[in-house]
Protein backbone atom coordinates (compact mmCIF):
# COMPACT_ATOMS: atom_id res chain seq x y z
CA UNK A 1 0.00 0.00 0.00
CA UNK A 2 1.18 3.61 -1.24
CA UNK A 3 0.01 6.31 1.42
CA UNK A 4 -1.49 5.49 4.33
CA UNK A 5 -2.46 8.47 5.98
CA UNK A 6 -4.15 9.87 3.28
CA UNK A 7 -7.54 9.67 4.84
CA UNK A 8 -6.07 11.96 7.37
CA UNK A 9 -4.51 14.67 5.15
CA UNK A 10 -7.14 14.76 2.20
CA UNK A 11 -10.96 15.40 1.99
CA UNK A 12 -13.27 13.84 -0.41
CA UNK A 13 -14.13 15.64 -3.69
CA UNK A 14 -16.73 13.99 -6.02
CA UNK A 15 -16.39 14.71 -10.13
CA UNK A 16 -17.58 18.01 -10.94
CA UNK A 17 -20.84 18.35 -12.42
CA UNK A 18 -22.29 20.83 -15.30
CA UNK A 19 -24.53 23.36 -14.18
CA UNK A 20 -27.82 22.95 -14.15
CA UNK A 21 -28.90 25.57 -16.59
CA UNK A 22 -26.98 23.60 -18.90
CA UNK A 23 -27.31 19.89 -18.46
CA UNK A 24 -31.34 20.31 -18.57
CA UNK A 25 -30.64 21.38 -22.68
CA UNK A 26 -29.34 18.13 -23.56
CA UNK A 27 -28.87 14.44 -23.40
CA UNK A 28 -25.75 13.77 -22.56
CA UNK A 29 -23.86 12.63 -19.42
CA UNK A 30 -23.00 15.77 -17.20
CA UNK A 31 -20.39 14.75 -14.59
CA UNK A 32 -17.09 16.04 -15.54
CA UNK A 33 -13.97 13.67 -16.65
CA UNK A 34 -11.86 14.16 -12.74
CA UNK A 35 -8.07 14.67 -13.30
CA UNK A 36 -5.33 12.37 -12.70
CA UNK A 37 -4.24 14.17 -9.75
CA UNK A 38 -7.38 14.31 -7.76
CA UNK A 39 -8.09 10.75 -8.60
CA UNK A 40 -4.80 10.00 -6.93
CA UNK A 41 -5.41 12.13 -4.14
CA UNK A 42 -8.99 10.53 -3.96
CA UNK A 43 -6.92 6.99 -4.14
CA UNK A 44 -4.74 8.04 -1.67
CA UNK A 45 -7.52 8.60 1.23
CA UNK A 46 -8.04 4.49 1.31
CA UNK A 47 -7.33 3.59 4.59
CA UNK A 48 -6.35 -0.16 3.29
CA UNK A 49 -8.20 -1.54 6.27
CA UNK A 50 -7.72 -4.74 8.01
CA UNK A 51 -11.00 -5.87 6.53
CA UNK A 52 -12.45 -4.04 3.62
CA UNK A 53 -16.16 -3.75 4.83
CA UNK A 54 -16.72 -2.00 1.03
CA UNK A 55 -16.02 -5.71 -0.13
CA UNK A 56 -19.12 -6.46 2.19
CA UNK A 57 -21.01 -3.37 0.47
CA UNK A 58 -20.15 -4.64 -2.67
CA UNK A 59 -22.39 -7.85 -3.89
CA UNK A 60 -19.40 -8.13 -6.92
CA UNK A 61 -17.12 -8.33 -4.45
CA UNK A 62 -14.91 -5.89 -5.99
CA UNK A 63 -11.37 -5.88 -4.88
CA UNK A 64 -11.50 -2.26 -3.93
CA UNK A 65 -8.23 -1.46 -1.73
CA UNK A 66 -6.05 -2.77 -4.52
CA UNK A 67 -7.15 -0.70 -7.38
CA UNK A 68 -7.71 2.68 -5.02
CA UNK A 69 -4.07 2.13 -4.63
CA UNK A 70 -3.02 1.21 -7.97
CA UNK A 71 -4.55 4.60 -8.88
CA UNK A 72 -2.94 6.42 -6.46
CA UNK A 73 0.25 4.95 -7.17
CA UNK A 74 -0.08 5.52 -11.15
CA UNK A 75 -0.77 1.99 -12.19
CA UNK A 76 -3.90 2.46 -14.13
CA UNK A 77 -3.52 -0.37 -16.42
CA UNK A 78 -2.84 -3.12 -13.08
CA UNK A 79 -5.99 -1.78 -11.74
CA UNK A 80 -8.49 -2.16 -14.76
CA UNK A 81 -6.61 -5.70 -14.40
CA UNK A 82 -7.94 -5.83 -11.02
CA UNK A 83 -11.38 -4.40 -11.29
CA UNK A 84 -12.08 -6.57 -14.55
CA UNK A 85 -11.54 -9.90 -12.51
CA UNK A 86 -14.90 -9.31 -10.59
CA UNK A 87 -16.97 -6.95 -12.94
CA UNK A 88 -17.64 -7.42 -16.30
CA UNK A 89 -18.87 -3.68 -16.85
CA UNK A 90 -17.65 -1.16 -14.77
CA UNK A 91 -18.39 1.47 -17.33
CA UNK A 92 -22.09 -0.06 -16.00
CA UNK A 93 -21.78 0.20 -12.32
CA UNK A 94 -19.01 3.52 -12.25
CA UNK A 95 -22.29 5.09 -13.77
CA UNK A 96 -25.63 4.29 -12.59
CA UNK A 97 -24.84 1.70 -9.35
CA UNK A 98 -26.23 3.51 -5.88
CA UNK A 99 -22.64 2.59 -4.21
CA UNK A 100 -23.35 0.54 -0.93
CA UNK A 101 -19.29 0.18 -1.43
CA UNK A 102 -19.59 3.70 -0.26
CA UNK A 103 -21.71 3.33 2.70
CA UNK A 104 -19.86 0.42 3.55
CA UNK A 105 -16.76 1.99 3.67
CA UNK A 106 -14.67 2.15 7.19
CA UNK A 107 -13.93 5.91 6.87
CA UNK A 108 -17.98 6.61 6.85
CA UNK A 109 -18.32 5.59 10.32
CA UNK A 110 -17.51 8.96 11.25
CA UNK A 111 -15.67 10.91 8.17
CA UNK A 112 -16.93 10.95 4.12
CA UNK A 113 -16.20 8.04 2.34
CA UNK A 114 -13.68 7.30 -0.51
CA UNK A 115 -15.23 8.24 -4.29
CA UNK A 116 -15.11 4.87 -4.72
CA UNK A 117 -17.40 5.02 -7.51
CA UNK A 118 -15.85 7.54 -9.18
CA UNK A 119 -12.37 6.28 -9.01
CA UNK A 120 -13.83 2.78 -10.91
CA UNK A 121 -15.85 4.81 -13.74
CA UNK A 122 -12.60 6.43 -14.15
CA UNK A 123 -10.30 3.11 -14.30
CA UNK A 124 -12.74 2.14 -17.21
CA UNK A 125 -13.01 5.24 -19.21
CA UNK A 126 -9.38 5.24 -18.99
CA UNK A 127 -8.70 1.78 -19.67
CA UNK A 128 -11.12 2.00 -22.77
CA UNK A 129 -9.25 5.25 -24.50
CA UNK A 130 -5.93 3.69 -24.16
CA UNK A 131 -7.14 0.65 -26.09
CA UNK A 132 -6.38 -1.97 -22.96
CA UNK A 133 -9.86 -3.71 -22.94
CA UNK A 134 -9.59 -6.30 -25.62
CA UNK A 135 -11.69 -9.62 -26.18
CA UNK A 136 -10.82 -13.02 -24.41
CA UNK A 137 -11.80 -15.56 -26.55
CA UNK A 138 -11.56 -19.51 -25.90
CA UNK A 139 -11.69 -22.77 -27.92
CA UNK A 140 -14.68 -23.86 -28.32
CA UNK A 141 -16.57 -26.36 -26.85
CA UNK A 142 -19.57 -27.09 -29.57
CA UNK A 143 -22.18 -26.24 -26.81
CA UNK A 144 -24.82 -23.83 -27.44
CA UNK A 145 -26.57 -22.18 -24.51
CA UNK A 146 -29.31 -19.40 -25.09
CA UNK A 147 -29.83 -16.29 -22.56
CA UNK A 148 -33.03 -15.06 -23.04
CA UNK A 149 -32.80 -11.46 -22.24
CA UNK A 150 -30.03 -8.51 -23.02
CA UNK A 151 -29.48 -6.91 -19.45
CA UNK A 152 -26.80 -6.56 -17.25
CA UNK A 153 -27.79 -10.25 -15.96
CA UNK A 154 -27.79 -11.91 -19.13
CA UNK A 155 -24.81 -9.47 -20.76
CA UNK A 156 -22.52 -10.74 -18.17
CA UNK A 157 -23.81 -14.32 -18.11
CA UNK A 158 -23.55 -14.89 -22.20
CA UNK A 159 -19.71 -12.82 -21.77
CA UNK A 160 -18.87 -15.59 -19.33
CA UNK A 161 -20.07 -18.31 -21.41
CA UNK A 162 -18.03 -17.18 -23.97
CA UNK A 163 -15.24 -16.87 -22.25
CA UNK A 164 -15.93 -20.75 -21.45
CA UNK A 165 -15.71 -21.50 -24.65
CA UNK A 166 -19.38 -22.11 -25.04
CA UNK A 167 -21.88 -20.80 -28.10
CA UNK A 168 -23.68 -18.11 -26.27
CA UNK A 169 -26.68 -16.54 -27.76
CA UNK A 170 -28.46 -13.52 -26.20
CA UNK A 171 -32.50 -13.28 -26.84
CA UNK A 172 -33.83 -9.70 -27.07
CA UNK A 173 -37.28 -8.79 -27.77
CA UNK A 174 -36.96 -5.12 -27.96
CA UNK A 175 -34.62 -3.73 -31.09
CA UNK A 176 -31.30 -3.09 -29.31
CA UNK A 177 -29.54 -4.61 -26.69
CA UNK A 178 -29.06 -3.66 -23.14
CA UNK A 179 -32.24 -4.21 -21.35
CA UNK A 180 -33.33 -1.32 -18.94
CA UNK A 181 -29.98 -0.08 -19.86
CA UNK A 182 -30.91 0.64 -22.89
CA UNK A 183 -34.77 1.25 -22.18
CA UNK A 184 -34.79 2.66 -18.87
CA UNK A 185 -31.86 4.18 -17.85
CA UNK A 186 -31.79 7.75 -19.13
CA UNK A 187 -28.80 8.74 -21.51
CA UNK A 188 -28.06 11.86 -19.19
CA UNK A 189 -27.18 9.21 -16.56
CA UNK A 190 -25.14 6.72 -19.08
CA UNK A 191 -25.14 6.81 -22.61
CA UNK A 192 -25.72 4.09 -24.65
CA UNK A 193 -22.70 4.10 -26.96
CA UNK A 194 -21.04 2.24 -23.79
CA UNK A 195 -23.51 -0.88 -24.19
CA UNK A 196 -22.44 -0.99 -27.89
CA UNK A 197 -18.57 -0.58 -27.73
CA UNK A 198 -18.98 -3.35 -24.70
CA UNK A 199 -21.08 -5.83 -27.68
CA UNK A 200 -17.94 -5.08 -30.14
CA UNK A 201 -16.34 -7.01 -27.50
CA UNK A 202 -18.56 -9.57 -26.61
CA UNK A 203 -19.25 -10.45 -30.76
CA UNK A 204 -15.05 -10.97 -30.90
CA UNK A 205 -15.64 -13.32 -27.74
CA UNK A 206 -18.49 -15.59 -29.14
CA UNK A 207 -21.60 -14.04 -27.98
CA UNK A 208 -23.82 -13.79 -31.06
CA UNK A 209 -27.26 -11.52 -30.91
CA UNK A 210 -30.71 -12.21 -31.69
CA UNK A 211 -33.19 -8.52 -31.34
CA UNK A 212 -36.55 -8.15 -32.05
CA UNK A 213 -37.00 -11.65 -30.66
CA UNK A 214 -40.20 -12.50 -28.58
CA UNK A 215 -39.00 -15.28 -26.70
CA UNK A 216 -42.00 -17.15 -25.84
CA UNK A 217 -44.07 -16.09 -28.99
CA UNK A 218 -41.78 -16.18 -31.84
CA UNK A 219 -39.45 -18.49 -30.28
CA UNK A 220 -41.32 -20.93 -28.36
CA UNK A 221 -39.89 -23.64 -25.45
CA UNK A 222 -39.79 -26.41 -27.32
CA UNK A 223 -37.51 -24.41 -29.80
CA UNK A 224 -34.82 -23.74 -27.66
CA UNK A 225 -34.58 -27.04 -25.65
CA UNK A 226 -34.02 -28.75 -29.57
CA UNK A 227 -31.44 -25.25 -30.40
CA UNK A 228 -29.68 -25.35 -27.40
CA UNK A 229 -28.18 -27.37 -24.76
CA UNK A 230 -28.81 -25.12 -21.94
CA UNK A 231 -31.45 -22.12 -21.15
CA UNK A 232 -31.24 -18.73 -19.01
CA UNK A 233 -34.00 -16.78 -18.22
CA UNK A 234 -32.36 -13.58 -17.54
CA UNK A 235 -35.78 -12.06 -18.46
CA UNK A 236 -36.01 -8.83 -15.41
CA UNK A 237 -38.86 -8.25 -12.93
CA UNK A 238 -40.27 -6.38 -15.71
CA UNK A 239 -44.20 -6.68 -14.30
CA UNK A 240 -45.08 -3.05 -12.91
CA UNK A 241 -47.19 -2.31 -9.72
CA UNK A 242 -50.46 -0.46 -10.66
CA UNK A 243 -52.68 1.72 -8.54
CA UNK A 244 -56.11 0.39 -8.49
CA UNK A 245 -58.22 3.80 -7.86
CA UNK A 246 -60.89 6.03 -9.36
CA UNK A 247 -59.60 7.44 -12.76
CA UNK A 248 -56.56 4.64 -13.51
CA UNK A 249 -58.03 4.73 -16.94
CA UNK A 250 -57.19 8.59 -17.66
CA UNK A 251 -55.39 9.95 -20.39
CA UNK A 252 -52.48 11.10 -18.63
CA UNK A 253 -51.58 8.78 -16.29
CA UNK A 254 -48.93 6.42 -17.58
CA UNK A 255 -46.51 3.81 -15.96
CA UNK A 256 -42.30 5.07 -15.64
CA UNK A 257 -41.51 2.53 -17.80
CA UNK A 258 -44.12 3.66 -20.82
CA UNK A 259 -42.69 7.03 -20.51
CA UNK A 260 -39.02 6.56 -19.72
CA UNK A 261 -38.04 4.39 -22.77
CA UNK A 262 -39.64 6.23 -25.37
CA UNK A 263 -37.24 9.18 -24.84
CA UNK A 264 -34.54 6.33 -25.15
CA UNK A 265 -35.47 5.82 -28.48
CA UNK A 266 -36.09 9.13 -29.28
CA UNK A 267 -32.24 10.11 -28.39
CA UNK A 268 -31.35 7.37 -29.92
CA UNK A 269 -32.44 8.88 -33.61
CA UNK A 270 -36.03 6.79 -33.92
CA UNK A 271 -39.64 8.26 -34.55
CA UNK A 272 -41.67 7.98 -31.40
CA UNK A 273 -45.35 8.74 -32.80
CA UNK A 274 -47.42 9.56 -30.27
CA UNK A 275 -44.50 9.65 -27.53
CA UNK A 276 -45.55 11.04 -24.13
CA UNK A 277 -44.06 14.55 -22.98
CA UNK A 278 -44.31 16.25 -20.13
CA UNK A 279 -43.66 19.53 -21.77
CA UNK A 280 -45.82 22.42 -20.51
CA UNK A 281 -47.61 20.28 -18.17
CA UNK A 282 -47.71 20.18 -14.38
CA UNK A 283 -46.57 16.58 -13.66
CA UNK A 284 -47.03 13.96 -10.80
CA UNK A 285 -44.44 11.35 -9.84
CA UNK A 286 -45.78 8.39 -7.25
CA UNK A 287 -42.69 6.56 -6.05
CA UNK A 288 -39.42 8.14 -4.48
CA UNK A 289 -36.81 5.47 -5.94
CA UNK A 290 -34.02 5.52 -8.73
CA UNK A 291 -36.86 5.45 -11.12
CA UNK A 292 -39.32 7.70 -10.15
CA UNK A 293 -35.47 10.11 -10.36
CA UNK A 294 -35.18 8.79 -13.66
CA UNK A 295 -38.86 10.47 -14.23
CA UNK A 296 -37.63 13.45 -12.28
CA UNK A 297 -35.31 14.23 -14.54
CA UNK A 298 -36.42 13.17 -18.31
CA UNK A 299 -39.61 15.47 -17.12
CA UNK A 300 -37.45 18.43 -16.21
CA UNK A 301 -35.52 18.21 -19.93
CA UNK A 302 -38.94 18.18 -21.79
CA UNK A 303 -39.55 21.41 -20.19
CA UNK A 304 -42.61 20.59 -17.54
CA UNK A 305 -44.29 23.37 -16.43
CA UNK A 306 -43.88 22.07 -12.49
CA UNK A 307 -42.75 18.20 -10.97
CA UNK A 308 -44.31 17.03 -7.65
CA UNK A 309 -42.63 13.90 -6.48
CA UNK A 310 -45.40 11.85 -3.47
CA UNK A 311 -44.25 9.04 -1.78
CA UNK A 312 -46.41 6.66 0.19
CA UNK A 313 -44.27 6.18 3.22
CA UNK A 314 -42.64 8.71 5.78
CA UNK A 315 -40.05 10.88 5.07
CA UNK A 316 -36.42 8.81 5.81
CA UNK A 317 -34.34 10.17 8.25
CA UNK A 318 -31.22 13.04 7.07
CA UNK A 319 -28.65 11.55 8.82
CA UNK A 320 -27.49 7.66 9.08
CA UNK A 321 -29.01 5.79 12.18
CA UNK A 322 -26.83 4.92 15.01
CA UNK A 323 -24.85 1.43 15.06
CA UNK A 324 -26.19 1.20 11.21
CA UNK A 325 -22.50 0.85 9.60
CA UNK A 326 -21.69 -1.33 7.26
CA UNK A 327 -25.35 -2.13 5.99
CA UNK A 328 -27.29 0.15 3.67
CA UNK A 329 -29.12 3.20 5.54
CA UNK A 330 -32.53 4.21 4.87
CA UNK A 331 -31.87 7.76 4.94
CA UNK A 332 -33.24 11.11 2.85
CA UNK A 333 -31.70 10.31 -0.50
CA UNK A 334 -31.07 13.43 -3.16
CA UNK A 335 -30.07 12.49 -6.45
CA UNK A 336 -28.64 14.91 -9.22
CA UNK A 337 -32.18 14.97 -10.68
CA UNK A 338 -33.40 16.10 -6.99
CA UNK A 339 -31.04 19.09 -7.54
CA UNK A 340 -32.46 19.99 -10.75
CA UNK A 341 -35.94 20.94 -9.46
CA UNK A 342 -38.99 19.32 -7.82
CA UNK A 343 -41.47 19.66 -4.81
CA UNK A 344 -41.46 15.96 -2.56
CA UNK A 345 -43.61 15.09 -0.10
CA UNK A 346 -43.68 11.84 1.78
CA UNK A 347 -46.91 10.15 3.87
CA UNK A 348 -49.21 10.69 0.80
CA UNK A 349 -51.77 8.08 -0.18
CA UNK A 350 -53.28 8.61 -3.91
CA UNK A 351 -57.10 8.95 -3.58
CA UNK A 352 -58.07 9.17 -6.98
CA UNK A 353 -56.93 10.39 -10.89
CA UNK A 354 -59.96 13.07 -11.78
CA UNK A 355 -60.77 13.60 -15.13
CA UNK A 356 -62.18 16.28 -17.33
CA UNK A 357 -65.44 15.74 -19.76
CA UNK A 358 -62.88 14.54 -22.97
CA UNK A 359 -61.25 11.75 -20.39
CA UNK A 360 -58.07 13.54 -19.71
CA UNK A 361 -56.75 13.99 -16.94
CA UNK A 362 -57.03 16.90 -14.75
CA UNK A 363 -56.02 16.46 -11.23
CA UNK A 364 -54.90 13.62 -8.60
CA UNK A 365 -56.94 13.78 -5.23
CA UNK A 366 -54.73 12.77 -2.26
CA UNK A 367 -54.85 12.47 1.23
CA UNK A 368 -51.77 12.53 4.11
CA UNK A 369 -50.93 9.38 6.25
CA UNK A 370 -49.88 9.32 9.98
CA UNK A 371 -47.85 5.84 10.17
CA UNK A 372 -48.01 4.41 13.40
CA UNK A 373 -46.47 0.79 14.60
CA UNK A 374 -48.78 -2.37 15.60
CA UNK A 375 -46.80 -5.15 16.91
CA UNK A 376 -44.18 -3.96 15.08
CA UNK A 377 -45.22 -3.48 12.18
CA UNK A 378 -46.09 0.02 9.95
CA UNK A 379 -49.84 0.79 9.70
CA UNK A 380 -50.74 3.65 7.97
CA UNK A 381 -53.60 5.91 8.95
CA UNK A 382 -55.23 8.61 7.16
CA UNK A 383 -55.39 12.49 8.62
CA UNK A 384 -58.46 13.86 9.11
CA UNK A 385 -59.83 16.78 6.94
CA UNK A 386 -56.15 16.28 4.96
CA UNK A 387 -57.71 15.14 1.83
CA UNK A 388 -56.46 17.48 -1.33
CA UNK A 389 -57.02 18.26 -4.88
CA UNK A 390 -53.09 18.74 -6.66
CA UNK A 391 -54.07 19.98 -10.67
CA UNK A 392 -51.69 18.16 -13.06
CA UNK A 393 -52.21 16.94 -16.96
CA UNK A 394 -49.39 13.61 -16.26
CA UNK A 395 -49.18 11.31 -13.12
CA UNK A 396 -46.12 8.69 -13.76
CA UNK A 397 -46.45 5.65 -11.70
CA UNK A 398 -43.18 4.58 -10.72
CA UNK A 399 -44.20 2.13 -7.57
CA UNK A 400 -41.86 -1.00 -8.43
CA UNK A 401 -41.87 -4.38 -9.82
CA UNK A 402 -43.88 -7.55 -9.06
CA UNK A 403 -41.86 -9.99 -10.63
CA UNK A 404 -41.05 -11.72 -14.17
CA UNK A 405 -43.65 -11.93 -17.05
CA UNK A 406 -44.55 -15.60 -16.17
CA UNK A 407 -47.14 -16.21 -18.76
CA UNK A 408 -44.65 -16.90 -21.77
CA UNK A 409 -41.35 -18.73 -22.39
CA UNK A 410 -41.19 -19.21 -18.11
CA UNK A 411 -44.59 -21.03 -18.00
CA UNK A 412 -43.63 -22.99 -21.29
CA UNK A 413 -40.53 -24.24 -20.14
CA UNK A 414 -42.40 -25.55 -17.31
CA UNK A 415 -40.31 -23.70 -14.43
CA UNK A 416 -41.89 -23.08 -10.57
CA UNK A 417 -42.26 -19.80 -9.47
CA UNK A 418 -41.13 -18.42 -5.40
CA UNK A 419 -44.01 -17.71 -3.81
CA UNK A 420 -43.18 -13.95 -4.03
CA UNK A 421 -43.21 -14.77 -8.02
CA UNK A 422 -40.11 -15.44 -9.03
CA UNK A 423 -38.67 -18.02 -11.47
CA UNK A 424 -37.58 -20.62 -8.70
CA UNK A 425 -33.73 -21.85 -9.15
CA UNK A 426 -31.23 -23.69 -6.65
CA UNK A 427 -27.49 -22.20 -5.30
CA UNK A 428 -26.08 -23.57 -9.15
CA UNK A 429 -28.98 -21.37 -10.59
CA UNK A 430 -30.77 -24.39 -12.46
CA UNK A 431 -34.19 -23.89 -12.11
CA UNK A 432 -36.90 -27.01 -11.58
CA UNK A 433 -36.72 -27.81 -15.11
CA UNK A 434 -33.51 -29.68 -15.93
CA UNK A 435 -31.34 -27.61 -18.39
CA UNK A 436 -32.67 -24.32 -17.77
CA UNK A 437 -31.24 -21.73 -15.64
CA UNK A 438 -32.38 -18.17 -14.18
CA UNK A 439 -30.44 -15.54 -12.91
CA UNK A 440 -30.89 -11.16 -12.01
CA UNK A 441 -34.02 -10.15 -11.10
CA UNK A 442 -36.19 -12.72 -12.99
CA UNK A 443 -34.22 -15.02 -9.90
CA UNK A 444 -34.51 -12.83 -6.93
CA UNK A 445 -36.70 -9.66 -7.62
CA UNK A 446 -36.01 -6.33 -8.92
CA UNK A 447 -32.49 -5.11 -7.46
CA UNK A 448 -29.36 -3.40 -8.27
CA UNK A 449 -27.03 -3.25 -11.74
CA UNK A 450 -24.06 -5.13 -8.95
CA UNK A 451 -26.31 -7.76 -7.75
CA UNK A 452 -27.38 -8.36 -11.98
CA UNK A 453 -23.89 -8.73 -12.92
CA UNK A 454 -22.90 -10.75 -10.01
CA UNK A 455 -25.85 -13.07 -10.49
CA UNK A 456 -25.08 -13.01 -14.73
CA UNK A 457 -21.14 -14.32 -13.38
CA UNK A 458 -22.46 -16.61 -10.82
CA UNK A 459 -25.04 -18.33 -13.40
CA UNK A 460 -22.50 -18.77 -15.98
CA UNK A 461 -20.38 -20.69 -13.77
CA UNK A 462 -23.63 -22.99 -13.07
CA UNK A 463 -24.31 -23.71 -16.62
CA UNK A 464 -20.29 -24.42 -17.44
CA UNK A 465 -20.68 -27.12 -14.37
CA UNK A 466 -23.27 -28.66 -15.85
CA UNK A 467 -22.16 -28.72 -19.64
CA UNK A 468 -18.91 -29.62 -19.11
CA UNK A 469 -19.19 -31.34 -15.38
CA UNK A 470 -16.59 -28.27 -13.70
CA UNK A 471 -16.28 -24.82 -14.22
CA UNK A 472 -13.03 -23.05 -14.41
CA UNK A 473 -14.62 -19.46 -14.42
CA UNK A 474 -13.70 -17.54 -11.26
CA UNK A 475 -16.32 -17.75 -8.53
CA UNK A 476 -17.80 -14.33 -6.99
CA UNK A 477 -16.48 -13.42 -3.31
CA UNK A 478 -19.17 -15.31 -0.96
CA UNK A 479 -21.67 -13.10 0.56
Amino acid sequence: MGKITGFLEYERKGPAKEKVAERLKHWREFERTTPEEQLKIQGARCMDCGIPFCHKGCPLGNIIPDWNDLVYRGHWQEAIERLHSTNNFPEFTGRICPAPCEEACVLNINDDPVTIKNIERSIIDRAFEQGWVKPLPAPRTGKRVAVIGSGPAGMACAQQLARAGHDAVLFERDDRIGGLLRYGIPDFKMEKHLIDRRMEQMAAEGVSFRTGVDVGTDVTGDDLRREFDAVVLSVGATKPRDLAVPGRELNGVHFAMQFLPQQNKVVAGDRVPGQILATGKRVIILGGGDTGSDCLGTSNRHGAKSVHQFELLPEPPKDRPPLSWPNWPMILRTSSSHEEGVARDWSINTKAFLGDAKGNLRALRGVRLDWAQDNGRPVMKEVPGSEFELPCELVLLALGFLGPETNTIVSQLGCALTDRGNVQANPDYQTTTPGVFACGDARRGQSLVVWAIWEGRECARGVDAYLMGSTWLPASPEL
